[in-house]
């Protein structure tokens, strides 16, 4: 089970990146803050969605000084024919966790499907879990309160209910 303040589970994988297949591990991102989601499914309805919303949004997470990875249980053949096809305005990589490690090791893979719940990890620069949050799978994220949890997890001081970037801290 992930913890909270836990280093976080280490990967190596290979991603779909813009066309192409690159490796990719936790140990990429050292240094940088990393908001790390799982969707269930390529090719579904809800997923599109959520992928769509944080292409949207990539500018502003690494405004913000972090990368967006996401990560399902698809081959890297299935996201490549996914994104080419469906979903170009993504640019941050995408997981190909076919055997499962990463999902089951980040405690988001529902073993009766065999595929992952939506999930959402926040972890430092340190490589640690500063935030994390599994919902059912018809439920999609919003992504301004991933940024905004994000920014606040950033912040040196307690932020009260509702606080939204730029706004007083405790």
């Amino acid at each position: 089970m992930i913890k909270i303040g836990q280093q976080a589970p280490e990967f190596k994988e290979t991603a779909y990146v813009n066309g192409d297949f690159k490796e990719v591990s936790l140990s990429d991102y050292k240094g940088k803050w990393l908001v790390f989601f799982f969707y269930p499914l390529d090719f579904t309805f809800v997923c599109p969605t959520e992928l769509r919303a944080f292409a949207q949004m990539h500018k502003k997470f690494t405004d913000a000084g972090a990368e967006v990875l996401a990560c399902s249980t698809d081959s890297k053949f299935s996201h490549k024919a996914w994104y080419e096809k469906d979903l170009p305005e993504v640019k941050y990589p995408v997981l190909a966790d076919f055997t499962k490690r990463v999902s089951r090791n980040y405690g988001v893979l529902n073993e009766d499907t065999g595929f992952a719940n939506r999930g959402v990890f926040i972890i430092s620069p340190e490589g640690k879990i500063e935030y994390a949050a599994v919902t059912a799978t018809s439920v999609g994220r919003n992504t301004e309160e991933v940024y905004r949890i994000l920014r606040a997890t950033q912040e040196p001081n307690n932020c009260p209910v509702n606080w939204q970037p730029g706004e007083k801290t405790l």
